[in-house]
This record gives C-alpha cells, sequence and structure tokens, in this order.
C-alpha cells in the first residue's frame, strides 16, 4: 500500500471523530485539520494545512494555545479547559488534550490536538447558575417582605444616637440620598429600613446588595442587568435598578465597590436611567439610594477607596452611628430588649437581667457592637440550665478593663503600616474567636465577614479550629 493510500485511509478515520483533530508538524506547520476543528475555529481547512501555526491563527492569543506551547517547551496537557475567540468573533469553550510526539532522541516530530466543543454545555451552565440566582434573588425577597424595621425598632436613650434618629426620621420624609456610616454591627441596615418603610415608598420594594458578597464582574451585571447577545451566554435580566424601581436601594459596604463601577454608579444617580451590561437601551429608574459604609468616608476618599464626587452625590444626608462603647447608657435597653426578642424561642422564662449582669456587660467594650452584644446573650441563655436565672458566670467575657485597654494598638519601633494593620486584625480575630468558643460561623457574623475569609484567615495567623 502507497504511503498517500496511508494517509487518505488516516484521514477518513480522523474525520470521523466528532473531536476536532489538529496535528501540526515539529516544525510548526500544520499537516491536518479534520471538519470538526475547522466547524468549531471557523477556519477552512485550505487556510491552515500547510500553514504555519501562528500565521494561520494570528487572531488568536497564542500565549493561551496549548498547541504553542507544546511546539515551544514539549509541554503536554490533558483535559485542559480554554476559552477563547475563534474567527467569526465568537468565544467557544473547549476541552483540549495536546500530546507532543517525539523520537527516539527526544526530538519533537509534531503536536496532536483533540479538542471538545463544551460551548453549548457552559452556556448551558450558565444560564442554570443565572436561574439559581433568580430563585436566590426570590427567596430573598421574601425574606426581606417578613423581616421589616421600623423607628420603632430602634433602641437608644443616647443624645448621639438619638440625633442620627432624628435626621434619619427628617431624611424619610423626601427622597435624598442617603449616607449612613458606623462601625460593624451598629445597626445601619436598621436605619436604612426605617427610612424607606417610614417614608412615602413604604409600599415600593426595598432591596439590600452587599458590595462586598460579590466579585466585581458580577456585581455591575447583578446592579444594572444583562441584555441578550451582550456576550456568550448572556441573558434579558433585569438589575437590582431595576428591581427596585420607585422604591428603595441599599447600598451596604460601599466601600468594597470596585472605583471604576463607582464612576458608572454616579452616572445612573446624575441621570436616572441604566443601561444593561452589553446592551445599548437607556432603561429610566426611579430609585432613591441608601449607602452605607463601616469607615469615615473622608478617610476613604483619602485612601482611594470612596470617589470623592460620588460621596457629594450620595451624602446629602449623612448619618454618623455612634459604637456601643460611645453608648454604654444604652446597654441595659438593648440587652433586654434583646433578651425579651429571644428568651422563648430558646425555651427560656426571663423577666429582667440582674444588675450585676447588666453591670459587667456595661463595662466590656463591644468590637462588634450591637450584633455582639446579642449574640453573647444568646449564647449565655443557651447556656443557662433551665430556668436557673440568667448569671454573670454565662457571660464569656474578659476581665473588666481589658477590653478597653488600648496599649496594644500602638505602632511598634519599626513596624510598618502593613505589619501593624496585620498585627491589630489578628489580635482582633484571636479575641473574638475564644470569646466565641471557636465557633467559626458565631466569629464570621460578630465580625462581620464571610465564612470563608475568616478561615482563610485562621488558617493565615496559625489559629487552630
Amino acid at each position: 500500500m502507497r504511503e498517500n493510500e496511508y494517509k487518505e485511509i488516516l484521514s477518513a478515520l480522523l474525520g470521523l471523530l466528532n473531536e476536532g483533530v489538529h496535528i501540526v508538524a515539529g516544525q510548526g506547520t500544520s499537516i491536518f485539520y479534520n471538519s470538526v476543528m475547522a466547524r468549531m475555529e471557523q477556519m477552512e481547512p485550505a487556510d491552515v494545512v500547510g500553514r504555519r501555526f501562528e500565521d494561520a491563527f494570528s487572531h488568536m492569543d497564542l500565549e493561551s494555545s496549548t498547541i504553542y506551547r507544546a511546539l515551544q517547551a514539549g509541554a503536554s496537557t490533558v483535559n485542559q479547559p480554554q476559552r477563547y475567540i475563534n474567527a467569526s468573533g465568537k468565544y467557544i469553550h473547549t476541552i483540549n488534550t495536546t500530546i507532543p510526539v517525539k523520537d527516539a532522541d527526544g526530538k519533537l516530530l509534531a503536536v496532536i490536538e483533540v479538542a471538545n466543543d463544551v460551548t453549548q454545555l457552559s452556556e448551558l451552565c450558565d444560564r442554570l447558575a443565572h436561574l439559581q440566582s433568580q430563585v436566590g434573588t426570590q427567596e430573598t425577597s421574601k425574606k426581606q417582605k417578613l423581616k421589616r424595621y421600623h423607628f420603632s425598632d430602634l433602641i437608644g436613650r443616647d443624645p448621639k444616637f438619638q440625633k442620627s434618629m432624628e435626621r434619619a426620621k427628617r431624611a424619610a420624609q423626601n427622597d435624598m440620598p442617603v449616607l449612613i456610616y458606623g462601625e460593624t454591627g451598629t445597626g445601619k441596615e436598621l436605619f436604612a429600613q426605617s427610612i424607606h418603610y417610614g417614608g412615602t415608598r413604604s409600599g415600593k420594594p426595598f432591596i439590600a446588595q452587599n458590595c462586598a458578597a460579590l466579585p466585581s464582574n458580577l456585581l455591575e451585571g447583578l446592579l444594572f442587568g444583562t441584555a441578550k447577545g451582550g456576550f456568550t451566554g448572556a441573558v434579558d435580566r433585569a438589575g437590582l435598578f431595576e428591581l427596585a424601581n420607585h422604591g428603595t436601594l441599599l447600598l451596604d459596604e460601599l466601600n468594597s465597590m470596585p472605583y471604576e463601577l463607582q464612576s458608572k454608579l454616579l452616572r445612573v444617580l446624575q441621570e436616572s436611567y441604566i443601561r444593561r451590561v452589553g446592551g445599548s437601551e437607556d432603561i429610566p429608574v426611579d430609585v432613591r439610594v441608601i449607602t452605607t459604609v463601616n469607615e469615615d468616608p473622608v478617610d476613604l476618599i483619602r485612601q482611594g477607596k470612596l470617589r470623592q464626587d460620588l460621596y457629594y452625590r450620595l451624602s446629602v444626608v449623612t448619618l454618623n452611628i455612634p459604637p456601643l462603647r460611645e453608648r454604654r447608657g444604652d446597654i441595659p435597653y438593648l440587652a433586654q430588649a434583646l433578651i425579651e426578642k429571644h428568651h422563648a424561642k430558646m425555651g427560656k422564662r426571663l423577666s429582667e437581667l440582674p444588675r450585676d449582669v447588666l453591670r459587667q456587660l456595661m463595662e466590656y467594650d463591644y468590637p462588634g457592637n450591637v450584633r455582639e452584644l446579642e449574640n453573647i446573650l444568646i449564647q449565655a441563655m443557651f447556656m443557662m440550665d433551665g430556668d436557673s436565672g440568667f448569671t454573670t458566670e454565662l457571660l464569656d467575657l474578659p476581665a473588666p478593663g481589658k477590653a478597653v485597654d488600648r496599649r496594644g494598638t500602638d505602632f511598634q519601633a519599626g513596624e510598618s503600616l502593613q505589619d501593624y494593620i496585620e498585627r491589630i486584625e489578628e489580635e482582633t480575630i484571636r479575641t473574638m474567636f475564644d470569646r466565641c468558643r471557636g465557633n467559626v460561623s458565631q466569629c464570621a457574623t460578630c465580625l462581620h465577614m464571610k465564612r470563608q475569609t475568616l478561615q482563610h484567615k485562621l488558617k493565615k495567623y496559625g489559629i487552630l479550629y
């Protein structure tokens, strides 16, 4: 049998495969390119076979090509996911196995690549993820409808707290943007909900989104929506601005929003319309925006975490929620309200807290603020034996004075700013982790941190759990 007959048989055999096959000779010239691969990459075999690989595929990022890496370094890859643009400009998803073929002396003879087109499967997965997110949004919306806070739920007699509440009540009577700042756990979302449900938009949607909960590439689509055909796998989906139309949108932890996305938010606030990601239509929206930050906004501007022009747009009304350590006189009222909120659900009978318990609670500094106070009380009630009463022994607090000792927060000689920040972070996490008795979920809640983030930091600082 002649050599050319062997080639014809081999070509016919490879042509029967459902996978794309591309063979490139060791010197870089393509010698075989089947119809399946041609259909995936939108190339004609005549434009590939006989040409150097980098010339035929000049439109591709060669550094990410498994064939190119095999030609350059003799590297083989097995079941390697790839996402790249074909000749028609469309993104395709493939799983490639690329094998360099060498002779007995190690000389590269050829590179063989077999590719499975999984573009449709990838798009189906994206659509499934979208459907799941829709279900999650609906469930979140249901929960938000059930969990509403009003000004009557805000507890505090401290003059600073009362001043903030009076400003919030005035803000509820108009549609001006509101910027709320305060430490983690001070109750910023309670203020935001009270403003919404105490105002003229109370019968319209209230939607909250934590800007730190999603990566920037997903946050933009979530806020402004996506347009079908705008990118591979994109579907028509309303964003949070559209869902909150005529109502209120709370953007929590705005300082976690990427700087470049803040400029797009500013444009929406100025022009009152949004444009979905990948779309060309301007969609008018009527949304009151309330934002929260957990640091002083002036410091955030100085650090480059908050755009100054956006700050001026959002801070028509500003509310500063004082930390619990600055309003210790409110602790007895808060503690009593929290006990009444939880004791029945936990099967405990409590009328009021003893004075020695209140005195000890008032001596603690609460880095996690009201949220931490609530957590401490829940833990204590959990440890109660029947109706034996609430005693100081049930409180897992540091000795008086230790919590407010600030000596460890001073800079140490030769310490960089980054070292200082990490040291304070480690001390805070260790203290809170001990207080939560090694319960990761409770510690994450007190620190207003995602559980996965806390687990990463526990490993980073060598804290066993």
